[in-house]
């Protein structure tokens, strides 16, 4: 079957199969009669191009990528697992294995790049957010489900990784980057006096202990005689909701942090806790399309409630609650049952978090122009002075927000 044919078979198939769902939702009779009037049409077709296709095709192939299609139409994050692979995935919850430090969505089809956490060997690798795996071991990411290929990136620490990347935006042609597996060491907090009476704090990860890290540090600026922070969340993508709502809870005295909900799962309010809110310095928060997760919960908690701007780019949308649901085969599908919502209520993994101050983060160069060419390393932080954005978010820290014509 050539591969036009199948995309417009597996297109197809994701449409309708969409339609089923959408009548199974809606819950009415004559929705439901619909969906399954659709699905009489698909096995239909599907009878038919088994019987009078040029070629006797691997239905089940065409069937797997249907669900794919599926899936990823509605949730970048889902997976569904047959028998096997949902064994294994179970199994890697209880083992520790080294990874290479990245995070992952389904992007274009294909495997796609959350972020790749500082430090890691992803990331010394050049990999960030926004590429693409083609291949994983020489296994195509077409088709494949996210859970797997986050499970075929773990292994002993030692072992080698083959990886087949593409720099959608860079432009580059696909090529081969071969990764050590490491223990995961997640980034720690840093700060610094950046100008006089104005403070920086780095965060890159919201890994247990984070949080608590970001008050002490914070309290030691303010007796070093910082009067206004600045807080970075760039590639800022580890750690779990929780860690975010308790990073907005150290800025927030009162009000709505976020609220989760879903169709099965009822809305449940995070307000701030008044005790807990310890640090009270003018703010600034810097964010990029590596920010996800946590860190987007709480940037967007820091906006809505007007406790600070937010200079940069969009974060990438990642802030759900998600649960393998078994099938009967033994197999599992993986969805988000419920989001998180920013307190204007905008669901975050659809929307991402829109800073106030826009402003993209320069492109680090590329000298990649073949397959075969090594990875280049991940270009070192930039000095303060080099840094633009950590530059703009000092200048609306001190000047306040850009006028906007109308206002």
């Amino acid at each position: 079957m050539n591969s036009r044919f199948k995309f417009l078979i597996v297109t197809g198939s994701s449409a309708l199969l969409i339609l089923m769902l959408l009548g199974s939702i809606i819950g009415s009779s004559s929705a439901a009669e619909d969906a399954y009037r659709h699905f009489a049409v698909y096995s239909e077709v599907l009878s038919k191009i088994k019987s009078d296709y040029v070629e006797e095709p691997d239905i089940k192939n065409v069937t797997l990528g249907a669900l794919t299609g599926l899936l990823e139409s509605l949730d970048p994050y889902a997976s569904y697992l047959n028998a096997d692979q949902y064994k294994q995935y179970l199994q890697s919850k209880q083992d520790r294995k080294a990874g290479v430090g990245l995070i992952l969505s389904r992007r274009m089809g294909y495997v796609g790049v959350v972020d790749a956490v500082p430090g890691s060997p992803a990331a010394k690798a050049g990999i960030a957010t926004g590429d693409v795996l083609e291949t994983i071991n020489r296994v195509a990411t077409r088709d494949m489900p996210l859970a797997y290929a986050e499970l075929l990136l773990l292994g002993d620490a030692g072992s080698s990784l083959e990886l087949s990347v593409l720099h959608v935006r860079r432009g580059a042609e696909a090529h081969k980057i071969t990764l050590i597996r490491a223990p995961l060491r997640h980034p720690p907090v840093t700060s610094r006096i950046e100008r006089p009476e104005i403070g920086y704090l780095q965060v890159q990860s919201l890994e247990a202990g984070k949080v608590k890290d970001v008050a002490s540090q914070a309290a030691d600026l303010q007796r070093q005689g910082a009067k206004k922070l600045v807080l970075d969340l760039r590639d800022n993508a580890g750690g779990s909701p929780e860690d975010g709502i308790a990073l907005a809870n150290l800025f927030v005295e009162k009000g709505l942090i976020s609220y989760l909900e879903g169709q099965k799962v009822t809305r449940q309010n995070f307000e701030a806790v008044p005790d807990k809110a310890t640090v009270k310095l003018p703010l600034v928060v810097i964010t990029n399309r590596g920010t996800a997760g946590g860190a987007e919960i709480a940037a967007a908690a820091l906006l809505d409630n007007k406790r600070a701007e937010v200079v940069g780019e969009r974060t990438y949308g990642d802030a759900a609650m998600r649960k393998a649901l078994g099938l009967d085969d033994g197999g599992a599908v993986i969805l988000s049952i419920a989001k998180y919502y920013s307190p204007s209520g905008k669901a975050i993994q659809d929307v991402g978090v829109t800073p106030s101050v826009l402003q993209a983060e320069p492109e680090p160069p590329s000298d990649l122009e073949d397959e075969d060419a090594p990875a280049r390393p991940a270009v070192p932080s930039a000095k303060p002075e080099e840094d633009a954005l950590l530059k703009k978010a000092i200048e609306v820290l001190i000047e306040g927000p850009p006028k906007v014509a109308g206002r």
